[in-house]
């Protein structure tokens, strides 16, 4: 078969001269050049090998000029089409460039004309193949993807594509900074439910006290503030997928309702009736909930109905040969997000980063590399650049308070917790996780002013009793698994 080029063109016409003259013309000018002396002829070679122009007549036994038009833009749209017309007929021309075509030329054919026509058709094919190009090249620069190619991040993606073919729930279990809310996505995207809404919600980020309104909703009068009715998450995911990260922090009263929707698939508004929905639930949690349903925090039959697919996702310090694949990525994406002109990382400042334990995970590692493209001062990124704790893996983990005795427990608390958010750099999950207690424990501390945190700046909305709520999004901000 011949081999096309780039810059290949089919002309289509019945007359034998006019193909050979169109041929000889366009070959001069450096491009390749197909024939068909039919319409079906051409549509077997645009199914064979690819076309960037084709020149076709409009006037032709069979399949018309316009026939063919319609085919090529249906099987081929990216193809762009000249039309020949005869003198007098431009009426025809304007009909077949509503159906798709680029431009037209008129018989007798002039030289020149055909030349200029084929050349700004390239040259606009050039264009749109470019700026396709570049879009996926920002997209895929600037947008966080699962990267990684170690045997148990192979094996987790392996059961989340079994899991996203199924309508069963999935939790997702793992250490804060894993990547929970990516997969569940990544579940979501490779489910037949794709083309609906993906709804993320951090259920520690919500005040109990307007955590069932936000989840289920509520109607308007139903409580002080409820000055219009508001649908609720569940809702906003009917026919689509419902992420519950952190959902061993909901109330046990919550815990119950929760437990209805899933299993009749209906949910209850606050102050309203019953409302069918369908939706399929992917929650997360980096607690054991085993332990949780034990203390009676947690309620035994939702546990067991949330978990029918358990995952569990491996901590970056289980898979440290994927940390070179994620340093190449996240300096790349932040490369560009900052505008940046880095051109990748010293060798040793990447065998600091995989010699690393990454006791945040991989949201910690991204934000080392997020801090190092920001303050690189050249076009690599050197080791100095990274984190005090990468250069001296002891920094920060040896470090001990000393209390005199007698310090009030609750001084001793502030002073525990605001050193922990030092060393974890603001991540109150990862935070809560190293201390042993509740998220919400921190953002309330916080929201009080018992504790402060340079990182952290409440963004403040009315809550439905009408008074002053967190509302954050902290639903795995930088989390990623890779």
């Amino acid at each position: 078969m011949h081999e096309a080029t780039a810059q290949t063109v089919l002309v289509v016409d019945d007359e034998a001269n006019i193909l050979e003259a169109l041929q000889k013309v366009l070959t001069k000018e450096g491009l390749e050049v197909l024939t068909a002396g039919n319409g079906r002829q051409a549509l077997e070679i645009l199914r064979k090998q690819p076309v960037r122009v084709m020149i076709t007549d409009l006037r032709m036994p069979g399949m018309t000029g316009d026939d063919l038009l319609k085919a090529v833009k249906a099987i081929t749209p990216e193809v762009e089409v000249i039309v020949m017309t005869a003198y007098g007929t431009i009426e025809n021309a304007v009909e077949a460039m509503k159906l798709g075509a680029y431009d037209f030329v008129s018989k007798p054919l002039k030289r020149a004309s055909v030349i200029s026509a084929v050349r700004k058709a390239l040259d606009k094919q050039a264009l749109v193949a470019e700026n396709r190009e570049l879009k996926a090249q920002l997209a895929a620069a600037t947008t966080r993807s699962i990267v990684g190619n170690s045997q148990v991040m192979r094996a987790t993606l392996e059961m989340a594509r079994q899991a996203a073919n199924s309508s069963a729930t999935v939790l997702l279990l793992g250490e804060s900074g894993t990547g929970k809310e990516l997969l569940a996505r990544y579940i979501h995207e490779h489910s037949p439910r794709v083309r609906k809404p993906f709804v993320a919600t951090n259920c520690a980020a919500l005040p109990e006290s307007i955590l069932e309104s936000e989840l289920f909703g509520h109607e308007k009068g139903s409580f002080t503030g409820a000055v219009r009715s508001r649908a609720g998450r569940f809702q906003e995911a009917d026919g689509g997928s419902l992420f519950l990260d952190e959902i061993g922090e909901i109330p046990l009263q919550v815990q119950v309702k929760l437990l209805r929707a899933l299993q009749e698939g209906e949910v209850e508004p606050v102050g309203g009736r019953t409302t069918s929905v369908d939706f399929r639930l992917v929650c997360a949690t980096n607690r054991e909930l085993v332990d949780e349903v034990k203390g009676g925090r947690f309620r035994e039959d939702l546990y067991y109905r949330i978990n029918v697919v358990p995952i569990r996702i491996p901590p970056l310090r289980d898979r440290l040969e994927d940390v070179p694949l994620l340093v190449d990525h996240f300096w790349r994406m932040y490369a560009v997000r900052h505008g940046k002109a880095i051109e990748g990382m010293s060798d040793e400042a990447v065998e600091l980063m995989t010699c690393y334990g990454w006791p945040g995970n991989v949201r910690e590692l991204e934000n080392a590399i997020e801090r190092a493209v920001v303050l690189s001062r050249g076009p690599v990124i050197q080791a100095d650049d990274l984190p005090p704790e990468l250069r001296d893996p002891q920094a920060g983990h040896g470090r001990q308070l000393t209390f005199s005795v007698g310090t009030p427990l609750e001084e001793v608390e502030r002073r525990m917790i605001m050193e922990t958010l030092k060393f974890t750099r603001g991540d109150k999950r990862l935070a809560a996780d190293l201390l042993g207690i509740a998220t919400r424990t921190i953002y309330r501390k916080l929201e009080s002013g018992q504790i402060r945190d340079e990182s952290y700046t409440p963004h403040r909305d009315k809550s439905p009793s009408g008074g002053q709520t967190v509302s954050t999004d902290e639903t795995d901000p930088k989390g990623v698994i890779h």
